[in-house]
């Protein structure tokens, strides 16, 4: 079994992401779970603390019911190194499973993520995982979490067009898409030519492997 954990408590984000892994691995059995402590959205550092705890109980949870892979299903990858701590299994972060697949794929990416408070957290991460010299750079389309399910047809003309200039400005191989919320893209790209990265389709993968 591998547990799909949201830490924060939109369940239609959830549920997204357990449908985008039921398309990636076949006969594998991926559930969702939503932390309903955690706030609607994580927007920046104060969004991911207050989400660290009631997530942990989960990823407990999670070790308890005999989970094979635990994948944080926020591309912060919110309370990760704790989240280890407490698994027997692995956990895999999709901010990181998809800054991984971005490297494999070519010597440079850049990130299209959703507000300016996210882009410090992103470089920091990617910093921290070894993958700095990859990094063109992590830039915010000014979409907010929740527009991308609330406000799709906006929402998607603004990542776009900063995938575009990415493309244009960045000199890159690849671009990660920096939130959750975003996977839909991936099936709505034929007018960005450019090879799109998404982190819950990376992260099931490297779930499924273990």
């Amino acid at each position: 079994m591998i547990v799909i954990i949201n830490p924060n408590s939109t369940v239609s984000m959830t549920d997204a992401m357990v449908d985008t892994a039921h398309k990636v691995v076949r006969g594998v059995n991926v559930v969702g779970w939503t932390s309903t402590k955690g706030p609607a959205a994580i927007q920046g550092e104060k969004d991911g603390e207050a989400a660290i705890p009631p997530l942990l109980d989960l990823i407990k949870k999670a070790d308890e019911a005999g989970a094979k892979a635990i994948i944080i299903g926020c591309f912060d990858d919110t309370g990760l190194t704790a989240a280890r701590e407490l698994a027997s299994c692995p956990v895999i972060g999709i901010g990181q499973a998809a800054y991984h697949l971005a490297s494999l794929y070519g010597a440079r990416f850049s990130v299209v993520t959703t507000l300016d408070v996210s882009v410090p957290i992103l470089a920091a991460n990617i910093e921290s995982y070894g993958l700095a010299q990859n990094l063109s750079r992590v830039r915010a389309s000014g979409v907010p979490v929740l527009a991308l399910e609330e406000d799709r047809e906006i929402a998607t003309r603004q990542v776009k067009a900063e995938i575009r200039a990415a493309l244009r400005d960045d000199n890159v191989d690849s671009v990660v898409l920096g939130c959750a919320g975003m996977g839909y893209i991936i099936g709505d790209n034929d007018d960005v030519p450019i090879k799109l990265i998404d982190g819950v389709h990376a992260a099931v993968h490297l779930a499924a492997m273990f």
